[in-house]
């Protein structure tokens, strides 16, 4: 096992699948990410924060694994409102990074099998979430990877 990077992202598992988001600070990050977790339990699926703000990736066995620091375990920041205590898990297998967007968005198209390296030569594919009026980002989500349904 690699040693940790501290990785500026949120991490949260629905089903069995990781989802690191990731963006510029100020984008939406947290609360997109506990929106699906709440979300996810409400139509019956497990869901949990791995960590918030900072996420400690490690790679094992060709897979990217992610922690939260002891100093921030589950916790997460709602911005505007503080610190709030989420039911959260040790660790998990991540499976994917997903980038929120709001907006105009510049591209129709994501560009094909967009990657985000994590750690060197340890990639995710990205799915970029767009934020539209009148849609969840669950529901946008879930939309765009209707597996997540179906663990």
């Amino acid at each position: 096992m690699s040693d940790p990077a501290n990785v500026h992202a949120t991490a949260i598992v629905i089903g069995t699948t990781g989802l690191l988001f990731t963006g510029p600070s100020g984008t939406g990050k947290s609360a997109i990410a506990l929106h699906c977790i709440e979300e996810a339990r409400a139509r019956g699926l497990f869901a949990a924060l791995v960590s918030d703000d900072q996420v400690l990736i490690s790679e094992a066995n060709g897979r990217l694994i992610a922690r939260a620091p002891k100093s921030i375990a589950g916790l997460a920041e709602i911005r505007g409102a503080g610190i709030v205590s989420v039911k959260t898990i040790e660790a998990a297998v991540l499976n994917r990074a997903v980038r929120p967007i709001e907006a105009p968005f510049a591209e129709r198209l994501p560009p094909e099998e967009e990657r985000l390296e994590v750690l060197p030569a340890c990639f995710l594919p990205v799915t970029r979430l767009p934020l539209f009026l009148g849609a969840t980002a669950f529901s946008t989500l879930i939309a765009i990877h209707p597996e997540l349904l179906h663990p």
